[in-house]
């Protein structure tokens, strides 16, 4: 069922909607992590978005991942489950978003290198320095990133 947002959205409005997301954290080998410059906020955040009526996590973030930044991938790990995180968009639209964060692995594609209408532009960044987030969930998405790559170095 294409479109699967826009359509609840056209029924319910603006009213709070719980909506699940799935997202990529894919590291190059110096560890830096690929991120996405929104064209909506101009914010940067993890290629990801939002689930399809019947379509896994999994897929969701292959899909989303291959949209957002031009690159296939395979997701290796769940890194962590954000349950619990609220963001009014923009144009007003409330939301829960329950997000599973992927390590995922590149299998094919390149990075983008045109801008399209979610995306401005993809960057690696160093963990300790990471631009401007989009929100409080992708601050802690990134905070689990770090904290995974922590755990490489101390295993």
């Amino acid at each position: 069922m294409a479109d699967y947002i826009h359509e609840m959205r056209a029924l319910v409005g603006h009213r709070p909607m719980i909506l699940n997301t799935a997202a990529g954290a894919l590291l190059d080998d110096d560890n830096r992590l690929l991120l996405q410059e929104r064209a909506d906020t101009g914010d940067w955040s993890f290629p990801g978005g939002y689930m399809e009526f019947g379509a896994s996590f999994e897929e969701t973030c292959k899909r989303e991942y291959l949209e957002d930044a031009g690159i296939e991938v395979e997701p290796l790990k769940l890194l962590q489950l954000f349950d619990k995180d609220f963001y009014t968009y923009p144009n007003g639209d409330q939301t829960q978003l329950i997000t599973a964060l992927y390590l995922v692995k590149q299998t094919g594609g390149q990075p983008l290198d045109h801008q399209t209408d979610e995306t401005v532009r993809v960057q690696y960044f160093d963990l300790d320095h990471l631009p401007k987030l989009f929100n409080d969930q992708s601050k802690k998405m990134a905070q689990a990133v770090v904290d995974e790559v922590n755990s490489w170095q101390e295993g």
